[in-house]
């Protein structure tokens, strides 16, 4: 299997995309392309003094930074990281295409480049997160921030596959994400996409809250781009903040500190559980391929299980069964 890797995307590529990547070569046993400025590329590759033969560097001339517009830059910059590397899976030269870049960017290459796939509007991003009851799956969390209440459906028809056949869940619940639980509450998109949710054949359980993303209340959370993306980034924040005063008041006194040492491996497992690194990227839903994408300031181990969702999604053929579901 072949992953194709924008190398140039995110806050600190492209030295850790490479650590990532090579990570990813030696656990996971797939092939690498690198897509980049190769020179920069390959001396960083002679300096990790990688011999193997998993990875190689396609060259791309450009580089999209995270402030230029979607759609303008991929336009212009046709030797992009981002547009060369989407390009190598439509051409079948890769299996699936990884990026820590633009996130806009690559919601348009991956559009553009690889198509929807019959019967989806727009894509949707979909991110797994833990919650107290298991893993559950958000959608969509900045793709699409003005979406129609139709598109929001098939985000629930997608999710509703994706949650049956990756999260192995036989039957996952799917919850509109709104300011309360009645029925007639919020703006006339949300009623309107609640009746579209509730006649469609999912096991939708209404209306639920901000506070229930976490509670496990459902397995899937449907909302537009523009609220998805300000929930996750929220819920990132909190979760560093509780790190933060936790390890503040632990370190305040000496009795603190003591109990540090017995609490140490309980509080590493409590990091790992809320770590986005643990979970790698987000799976843009709705295109005619795989796309992962990953956090801007991912680090080594969130690249290396970016790339591991990307093989797990290949070998389990998301989108065939999404396109059953549609069908």
């Amino acid at each position: 299997m072949k992953i194709v890797v924008d190398a140039m995307g995110g806050d600190h590529a492209p030295g850790v995309v490479i650590d990532g990547s090579l990570a990813a070569v030696e656990e996971y046993g797939v092939d690498v392309v690198l897509v980049g400025d190769q020179p920069k590329i390959e001396a960083l590759l002679k300096k990790a003094k990688y011999t193997g033969s998993q990875i190689s560097v396609q060259h791309a001339s450009e580089v999209i930074q995270m402030s230029e517009s979607a759609a303008t830059s991929i336009r212009r910059k046709r030797d992009s990281s981002i547009v060369v590397g989407v390009d190598l899976v439509k051409q079948g030269k890769g299996d699936a295409f990884f990026s820590a870049g633009n996130t806009g960017a690559v919601v348009c290459a991956g559009t553009l480049g690889l198509g929807l796939l019959p019967g989806i509007e727009r894509p949707g991003i979909g991110i797994v997160t833990p919650t107290l009851k298991g893993n559950s799956l958000i959608i969509d969390v900045g793709a699409n921030i003005d979406p129609k209440p139709t598109q929001l459906l098939q985000y629930g028809i997608m999710a509703d596959a994706y949650c049956k056949n990756i999260l192995n869940k036989p039957n996952p619940s799917v919850g509109l994400l709104n300011i309360g639980e009645e029925e007639k509450k919020g703006t006339e998109f949300i009623r309107e996409t609640y009746e579209l949710l509730e006649k469609a054949k999912l096991n939708f359980v209404g209306n639920v809250e901000g506070r229930d993303i976490f509670s496990g209340k459902c397995d899937i959370v449907i909302c537009d781009g523009f609220v998805g993306n300000v929930a996750l980034k929220v819920a990132e924040s909190a979760a560093e903040a509780m790190q933060t005063y936790l390890k503040r008041h632990l370190l305040s006194d000496f009795w603190g500190k003591i109990g540090l040492v017995f609490m140490m491996p309980s509080l590493k497992r409590f990091k790992k559980e809320i770590d986005y690194a643990e979970y790698g990227g987000a799976l843009l839903l709705g295109v005619n391929g795989v796309v992962i994408i990953g956090h801007g300031r991912s680090n080594k181990k969130a690249i290396k299980n970016a790339i591991r969702v990307a093989k797990e999604e290949v070998e389990r053929q998301v989108n065939a069964r999404i396109l059953e579901a549609l069908q």
